[in-house]
């Protein structure tokens, strides 16, 4: 007779052994769920990035954060600012004042007397060059030695190099009056005074010392990152960034930077073409044009600290959990390689637009 299913109560070590309901499930889960990781893995694409952290810097020299220094020796007269003020071009921010009260006046006296000596000089210079005109005709007719001729003439160049001497001592005089005379040290541009380093009117400073540090507005930022030197060569200009700020909420998706939430977008500006102190190398990353303006102060300020992920080359997420897993740089294209890289600089260009 033929077996059947049925037939299996009558085999009780047979029905004992048989496998359970919520086992054959599992198992048939496990199966699928084995088949769409490797299924994710083999077709679902990942994004590369290469992470790095930085700061937001100006990118003009002159907006950033700058000392202000005394511009002659003395003492500090008097403070026209306080920490915070707000100042513009060309206002007030302290006055120093020398020692010696009457420096100045005593130079203009001094540089007068020079002046008057000077112009005495000339006229008797001027009388000394009749003299040896003079002395010409006279030289000429045959009634004058060439002697006296010869010592008019150096008399003449005696007085030219008194003249000389009094201009340049009197140059020095001009010059001397004019740093005592900028004894008001003003804003370079409009800003924001950030510390008062000087004291009060006890306090003597130097000539090229430190007495507070200001920071222009309105300052055209970037953010400056420091990536790892197995990333660099992958990085170039106009690669896109994806950028969060210090302070302001985000959701970072490494693998898929299209699903982040509150991210900012970039590109690469500049990469130096040597490490920085701490190893790393640094790149210079500014807005992408068309995309979401970054945050504007106070919620982003220079100096605030950022995150930044480059983005790489799109590879299977098998392949990146392996990479990572073996901790292998990221994906090298062959044509990345390569001394004469066409594609690259068509990323670059198309990057830029």
């Amino acid at each position: 007779m033929p077996f059947h299913p049925d037939h299996i109560g009558h085999f009780q070590t047979l029905a004992a052994i048989r496998v359970p309901r919520i086992t054959r499930v599992l198992a048939a889960m496990l199966v699928i769920g084995l088949a769409g990781v490797a299924a994710i893995l083999f077709f679902v694409p990942w994004q590369q990035t290469s992470t790095a952290t930085g700061t937001v810097i100006a990118l003009d020299p002159r907006d950033r954060v700058q000392n202000v220094t005394a511009l002659v020796p003395g003492r500090i007269e008097q403070w026209f600012v306080t920490d915070g003020s707000e100042v513009r071009k060309g206002d007030r921010i302290a006055q120093i004042v020398d020692n010696d009260s009457h420096l100045i006046a005593r130079l203009q006296a001094e540089r007068a007397q020079l002046t008057a000596e000077i112009a005495a000089v000339r006229q008797a210079m001027e009388v000394a060059q009749r003299d040896v005109g003079r002395m010409q005709s006279l030289y000429v007719e045959g009634l004058a030695p060439r002697r006296d001729l010869e010592l008019a003439q150096i008399k003449v160049a005696d007085y030219r190099a008194k003249v000389a001497k009094g201009e340049a001592d009197r140059n020095r005089l001009n010059v001397d009056i004019s740093r005592q005379s900028a004894q008001v040290i003003r804003a370079p541009r409009d800003g924001r005074i950030l510390r008062i380093l000087g004291g009060d009117n006890a306090t003597l400073v130097k000539s090229g010392d430190v007495i507070a540090t200001f920071a222009p507005e309105q300052a055209v930022r970037v953010v400056e990152l420091y990536v790892d030197g197995r990333d660099v060569p992958l990085i170039h200009a106009g690669r896109r960034v994806r950028l969060e700020f210090e302070g302001w909420p985000a959701i970072q998706f490494s693998g898929w930077p299209s699903v982040a939430v509150g991210m900012f977008d970039g590109r690469v500006k500049a990469i130096d073409v040597s490490a920085s102190a701490n190893g790393l190398f640094r790149i210079l990353v500014e807005p992408l044009p068309g995309a979401r303006p970054w945050p504007q102060e106070p919620f982003v300020r220079l100096g605030a600290k950022a995150k930044g992920w480059v983005l790489m080359d799109i590879v299977p997420s098998g392949y990146e959990l392996w990479r990572l897993l073996n901790d292998f740089p990221l994906q090298y294209p062959a044509q990345a390689i390569s001394p004469d890289n066409p594609q690259a600089k068509q990323e670059a260009g198309s990057g830029l637009k």
